[in-house]
């Protein structure tokens, strides 16, 4: 079934971001989280538009005050998140729900603590002169992938749903811009896309999206290291705190997100309006439940059968510990 989001009322167009951007500088020359000096690394992603804002707006700089340092690493897909998360580069990072549960499965110690939106992010892409129209035709074919992410998983769900499975395809694996490039080099006769990419090559070149379901994406969240959640509770509180109020920005500044979004990621401004008004929800609530579990008890059965985790019993188990709602339900408080 095939289903469109629309969390945004269309715009009728762009404005630049004039005067300094507001809504997140409550707290400001402060230190909520406790005083003193203090520092907490973050990621940001082109496809995590609350963390654009977050970041832009120094929202957690403000709150902590002087003398507290917070480290920004971009993040180019829940892969390179997860990879940080396990490095210790980063203490709270932001990926899809399922790249996340796969790690947990696998035995990264991280712990789901919000949710940042409901995207209709990844599809499954081809050329624009591409004979293929189904899923079923990708039988034999390359297909780009970034194992590891949302986009990988909507491919094996919807190989899965037309009767194909992972060996059915030659999957390359290559990261989201790479895939990109190889479909536009005739390299591959497919892609599985992440958006702003896939809305790039799409508004671009004419690339086709054949198979899109908004139910095979699954939820993009906040996930933090075990270990930074039990040793800095009041920072993690800080940072979910600008997430909220981010999220209202966005909700009530439409244009300044889209214009924001296509400044960051060096999008037209139709393009990152395509993104944000057509596929991205993000009037959610930040507290992870049933909506985020349905998602991962409805693709387990495919990540068991492709061995994309260790087991089904250590995925279950993980299922049942993944989300730490805590901090959430404090800042939606």
């Amino acid at each position: 079934m095939k289903r469109t989001s629309t969390a945004i009322t269309a715009l009728a167009g762009l404005t630049v971001l004039g005067a300094t951007l507001s809504g997140c500088v409550s707290g400001e020359g402060s230190s909520d989280a406790g005083g003193g000096s203090q520092t907490v690394s973050l990621d940001y992603s082109y496809w995590n538009p609350l963390s654009l804002v977050v970041r832009d707006q120094k929202c957690i700089e403000n709150a902590l005050g002087e003398g507290s340092t917070v480290n920004w690493v971009l993040s180019t897909g829940s892969n390179k998140a997860n990879e940080n998360l396990n490095a210790e580069v980063i203490d709270i990072g932001s990926t899809a729900g399922v790249a996340s549960f796969v790690a947990r499965a696998n035995g990264a110690a991280i712990k789901t603590i919000g949710v940042f939106t409901q995207p209709e992010w990844a599809a499954i892409v081809v050329p624009s002169d591409s004979t293929i129209s189904t899923v079923e035709q990708l039988k034999g074919a390359k297909i780009a992938a970034t194992k590891g992410t949302d986009p990988y998983f909507f491919l094996l769900q919807a190989l899965n749903e037309a009767g194909l499975s992972e060996s059915d395809a030659e999957i390359i694996n290559l990261q989201h811009s790479d895939g990109q490039a190889a479909l536009a080099r005739g390299d591959v006769q497919a892609w599985a896309g992440l958006d702003p990419i896939m809305a790039t090559t799409e508004v671009k070149d004419g690339a086709q999206l054949i198979y899109r379901n908004i139910d095979f994406n699954s939820y993009g969240v906040l996930n933090a290291r075990e270990a930074f959640l039990e040793e800095q509770p009041e920072l993690v509180d800080q940072v979910l705190n600008c997430y909220e109020q981010a999220r209202t920005w966005i909700i009530s500044n439409p244009e300044g997100a889209a214009t924001l979004l296509a400044q960051e990621a060096s999008l037209e401004p139709d393009i990152a309006s395509k993104v944000l008004t057509e596929r991205t929800v993000v009037d959610i609530s930040l507290v992870p439940g049933d909506a985020q579990r349905q998602v991962l008890e409805t693709i387990l059965p495919t990540l068991v059968a492709e061995g994309q985790v260790r087991s089904e019993e250590e995925a279950r188990a993980a299922l049942d510990t993944q989300y730490d709602i805590t901090f959430a339900e404090r800042a939606t408080s």
